[in-house]
């Protein structure tokens, strides 16, 4: 019985390291400069700053294959997987455009520009451009999955619609937690909204 406790111990102290750790890493991680421009029931609207990504498109709509197979090809690239074998720095969030062919992108860290990051590896790998944006932006906690991540933008939709706030088709989904952080996860669907013009 004393050994089954020490095991249980022993797990649980590592769970907490690890969690503790994640929490850490998560707040020294630089992430994507939006301002709060107005705060609703359900969502807000955010204005993002112009933004350089690495990213990669996938032939996938589903939100597991297309998050695991292009967290680890992005991630390969800034760990080391490029002509310099150099490291980049990991930001937040890791976003996900939500559509039939879902492009996954990481935000390049501010200090590098596209003239000064190395050439990938893999040749999916393309760098692409964000300009500023304004967006509606709704969040929800736990683990993401196809059936929260479209219930969730359905929520985001029906408020916009009840606002009377326009909005385009280009909808992203918001991962901000790395996999082994099993508690406070956060995520989010964005809406890029139509110039923020609301509807007469």
């Amino acid at each position: 019985m004393k050994v089954v406790l020490i095991i249980i111990g022993v797990i649980v102290a590592l769970f907490i390291a690890v969690q503790v750790f994640a929490m850490s890493t998560q707040r020294n991680t630089e992430s994507y400069p939006f301002i709060v421009i107005k705060k609703y029931d359900n969502f807000e609207v955010r204005e993002y700053e112009a933004s350089l990504f690495t990213s990669v498109k996938l032939p996938y709509k589903e939100y597991k294959k297309a998050s695991s197979k292009g967290f680890s090809i992005l991630a390969g690239y800034i760990f080391g997987g490029n002509e310099k074998n150099e490291k980049i720095a990991m930001t937040s969030p890791v976003a996900m455009s939500l559509e039939d062919s879902m492009t996954v992108m990481f935000m390049v860290p501010k200090d590098k520009s596209k003239e000064s990051l190395p050439k990938p590896n893999e040749s999916q790998i393309q760098f692409k451009e964000e300009p500023a944006k304004t967006v509606a932006a709704i969040t929800f906690g736990g683990w993401a999955s196809d059936e929260k991540i479209q219930d969730y933008k359905k929520q985001l939709t029906d408020a916009l619609d009840a606002e009377g706030i326009t909005y385009t088709k280009h909808f992203f989904f918001l991962g901000y937690n790395p996999p082994f952080d099993m508690v406070n996860r956060k995520n989010e669907v964005i809406v890029e909204l139509d110039l923020g013009v609301e509807k007469p």
